[in-house]
């Protein structure tokens, strides 16, 4: 009994004092504690040294696609809140209209490249040309969009965030004095407004900026990082029209005068690019239809449909009253069915109109051999026409032939349409263009899309990349 006292009270003074009952169980369990911290500090360094490599290969690796590095460490930021928005907003003042594209990019966590979330994009008709001789209601259609852009915008930013106006073909055919004045009272409107600007931000583009910047625009939406993957880009606008691509071979690069640099990925490439002025989709109706017409008040035009009178037709600042042959016009017979009589509808001569657009395209441009090797992106007008003759989606866009293009233009010629009177005129215009003026055979396929990942195909994204690029040197 005295023995079982004594050890219990000497289990009671060990517990008192700290000391454990059982040293060989408590020093075991002290070294399991001590090899499951050095467990998990290997497995944390182990972790994080495998997450590292796998970062580092996918900005170093050449067979992974920037874009995908950026994407995946980007999500990664964006779920712990370290996001870094910059913003732009682009005026694009074209021929036929003007547009507002308020650019929502971040900062890639690793490089900094700019990534684009999203972009605000607004229309409004008729184009600055239109204001020639009034230059206020250029200034306030100009102001109505950039008014969008601002409710689009964090007010936050609005200091942050860049603003630009570019005018393109429209105002590069104006006689150079009304341009000035236009261009003028948009700076004094841009003197007032709360985002940053500065002497340059309303300007004139030049041809080749217009068509880097939309070469540009198609391949970053691509993901084309790498010459040697890029496409070429095709962009028809009202005024003119342009052609860029990564040059290949040495008749290409020989032409020193178009070829410039362009961004690509994280560095620069060389682009061929060339604008032709005057072979845009309106320039060039133009042109056609006041052939051979003194009167450029009453025009008759080998290439409209005799059943359009008289049809009233605005381009830059004069109003135009078009009609197609009142005699001596081909027509094409339907024979009698079961429920219609014998039938002579008049038609548009075709072999005559395609001589006179060919005529005219062939003193504009000339055709490119390298070109007919390249995928092909065509859009702007080339989309618009093409969709409203059904030979692609008008939502989602798709590839034709030269051939399909030739077809569309045979039966839009057979066809007098009221609602669309230059159809046929347009769509001669284009394919004269594709085939005669760049030398594109029958059997090349035109990629034609609107939008690329429900972004718009526009210079402007190329412009506020460019511009933001050299801001953030």
């Amino acid at each position: 009994m005295n023995k079982s006292a004594d050890l219990r009270r000497r289990k009671a003074n060990d517990k008192e004092n700290g000391r454990p009952a059982h040293p060989r169980k408590s020093k075991q369990k002290s070294r399991n504690v001590e090899a499951s911290g050095i467990y998990k500090s290997l497995i944390c360094l182990l972790v994080s040294g495998t997450l590292l490599l796998f970062v580092t290969l996918l900005y170093t690796d050449n067979d992974i696609p920037w874009h995908v590095s950026n994407r995946i460490v980007d999500n990664v930021a964006k779920s712990m809140g370290t996001h870094y928005p910059v913003y732009a907003v682009v005026l694009d003042a074209g021929s036929t209209g003007s547009r507002v594209l308020a650019f929502s990019f971040h900062r890639a966590i690793m490089n900094g490249d700019l990534i684009l979330d999203k972009e605000l994009f607004e229309y409004t008709k008729p184009g600055l040309s239109a204001f020639a001789d009034d230059p206020a209601k250029a200034a306030a259609s100009i102001n109505n969009l950039i008014e969008k852009a601002k409710d689009e915008i964090p007010q936050e930013y609005w200091q942050q965030t860049v603003l630009i106006l570019r005018a393109t073909a429209g105002l590069r055919l104006l006689p150079a004095a009304k341009a000035n004045k236009l261009l003028d009272t948009i700076r004094e409107l841009f003197k007032k407004v709360p985002f940053q600007t500065r002497e340059d931000s309303v300007e004139i583009m030049d041809g080749t900026d217009e068509g880097i910047f939309s070469w540009f625009t198609v391949n970053y939406l691509l993901h084309n990082s790498k010459a040697a993957r890029t496409v070429a880009a095709l962009d028809l606008g009202g005024g003119s029209t342009q052609v860029t691509f990564a040059p290949q071979t040495p008749a290409t690069l020989k032409q020193r005068e178009f070829i410039h640099d362009a961004l690509l990925g994280q560095g620069k490439t060389q682009v061929f690019t060339n604008s032709y002025l005057g072979l845009g989709l309106m320039a060039a109706r133009k042109e056609i239809l006041t052939h051979d017409n003194d009167d450029t008040a009453h025009i008759t035009s080998i290439c409209v449909n005799p059943v359009i009178k008289n049809k009233k037709w605005h381009y830059g600042g004069t109003d135009y009253l078009i009609s197609g042959p009142q005699e001596n016009y081909p027509t094409k017979t339907y024979p009698n069915t079961a429920i219609s009589q014998q039938e002579h509808v008049p038609i548009v001569d075709l072999d005559k109109c395609k001589q006179i657009v060919r005529d005219y395209v062939k003193t504009k441009a000339t055709p490119l051999a390298e070109l007919s090797n390249k995928r092909i992106f065509a859009f702007s007008y080339y989309f618009d026409r093409a969709a409203e003759c059904g030979l692609i989606d008008e939502t989602k866009g798709g590839s034709v032939t030269i051939e399909a293009l030739k077809h569309a233009q045979t039966k839009v010629c057979e066809d007098p349409n009221t609602e669309q009177p230059f159809m046929c005129l347009d769509m001669s215009f284009i394919v004269s263009l594709l085939e005669d003026g760049l030398g594109l055979d029958n059997s090349t396929t035109i990629n034609l899309y609107k939008k690329i990942d429900g972004h718009e195909i526009s210079w402007a994204l190329g412009a506020a990349y460019n511009l933001l690029h050299e801001n953030l040197k």
